[in-house]
């Protein structure tokens, strides 16, 4: 099976669209921080996928990709409140996050600080530049990438048909409301795949980082 690499940005559903893919017989992984996450799952979000995309679409050729939008007006008080609560781990010298995390939101946030996390223009701008790259990135690739919004009710439809899967579920299971983070770690599945080995992560990706 191709690999399927969910690249929407944190806060756009990453969670439920996983789950969706474990309901549906797919070994997926939610973040991937080591070569054996990237080997033995079928299915990735989050990060690094959302900034790595091109870097994958050239390593994993005939892949499939799925952009998960969401209405800035849903997706601004969350992502704020994720970032205001990674932010002292994301920009510390002396640890923090792993550098895979680092490098991706510092990346695809760049020039990242409380004062910016607090500007709604400085995060819609990042969305959409986000958004933009990936349309043009993938523009007439008809075939290997999707975008959906999974608040709209044909979406769930939209991605079986994508993937040429059958359901017998019409929507996804909202996951992760309210501002939480934590519903994949609760999620117990015998093809959920670990993005650490035990906490440990490679600092080398299969993938070349351009």
């Amino acid at each position: 099976m191709s690999k399927i690499f969910i690249i929407g940005l944190p806060r756009t559903g990453t969670t439920s669209v996983c789950h969706a893919f474990l309901e549906l017989g797919i070994t997926t992984a939610h973040t991937a921080y080591t070569n054996a996450c990237f080997e033995n799952a079928n299915a990735i979000a989050d990060t690094p996928i959302f900034n790595d995309f091109k870097a994958l679409d050239i390593h994993y050729p005939n892949s499939k990709f799925i952009y998960l939008e969401r209405e800035l007006s849903a997706w601004l008080p969350s992502i704020k409140q994720l970032l205001t609560r990674m932010h002292t781990n994301l920009t510390r010298g002396d640890g923090g996050f792993n550098i895979h995390i680092k490098r991706c939101y510092l990346n695809t946030f760049s020039e990242l600080s409380l004062n910016n996390i607090n500007d709604d223009s400085y995060l819609a701008d990042c969305y959409k530049k986000h958004f933009n790259d990936a349309q043009t990135y993938f523009n007439n690739r008809e075939h290997d990438f999707l975008s959906i919004d999974i608040a709209k009710p044909d979406s769930y439809k939209k991605l079986c048909d994508f993937l040429a899967l059958k359901s017998d579920k019409a929507d996804f299971e909202k996951m992760n409301m309210g501002g939480k983070v934590t519903a994949w770690n609760d999620i117990k599945h015998p093809l959920k795949v670990e993005s650490t080995a035990k906490g440990r992560i490679d600092k080398l990706l299969p993938y070349k980082i351009f």
